[in-house]
């Protein structure tokens, strides 16, 4: 058998076992190796020996590593988007509107761990990065709203900046990407209620 049959068999055997990815399966894995190197930390070679496929391959199913990053950060901005705009439509009291977002931005934040984990690790390097920023802008300035006018209602105390108490009440939202893991045994509604809980009541038990 000739050296070129035995190359020829050799490389069909290596693309018989290698993996098969979809779109969605290939921005998965990137997003999991972002969030462990950093996305500028990240090469396309990084990526390709992950997935275990050739870096043309990965270009099959989308355009260049920054469009990976588009992405993703699209996939955690729209569940979030979808969020702050279910609480606009609502009427009712500005502090139950803003514990409905606070809940429901939670149960964004399990669903979509990685994506929103990488979103929270953005820091405005790239065009993509800062449209990301942009519009999670957006949704801070939703809960500050939220925040100020609960305060005038007087159903939350007055003598705190509502841009503050915005980022402390999405801090703690936001501190779930560092110990929260995929699958874990935390369901989300119970995460929200403790979170809610904790931060509109307190830890004071009531007289």
């Amino acid at each position: 058998m000739s050296d070129k049959v035995v190359t020829e068999k050799t490389a069909l055997a290596r693309e018989r076992t290698r993996p098969r990815y979809d779109a969605s399966t290939v921005l998965e894995t990137c997003v999991a190796v972002f969030n462990e190197q950093g996305y500028d930390g990240t090469s396309m070679e990084d990526l390709s020996r992950r997935l275990g496929i050739s870096k043309s391959s990965i270009y099959h199913h989308v355009e260049s590593k920054e469009a990976i990053l588009g992405v993703a950060l699209d996939r955690a901005l729209t569940g979030l988007e979808e969020a702050a705009a279910a609480v606009r439509a609502l009427d009712g009291r500005a502090v139950t509107r803003l514990e409905t977002l606070l809940r429901t931005s939670v149960e964004v934040l399990v669903d979509r761990l990685p994506y929103v984990t990488l979103l929270l690790r953005v820091r405005g390097n790239s065009d993509v990065e800062r449209r990301a920023m942009a519009r999670r802008r957006q949704i801070d300035h939703l809960v500050a709203e939220l925040v100020a006018e609960a305060m005038n209602d007087g159903d939350l105390r007055p003598d705190s900046d509502p841009a503050i108490v915005a980022r402390l009440l999405f801090g703690m939202v936001n501190s779930l990407t560092e110990w929260l893991r995929p699958r874990g045994a935390q369901p989300a509604d119970e995460l929200a209620r403790t979170l809610t809980v904790l931060a509109f009541d307190g830890l004071r038990p009531r007289a």
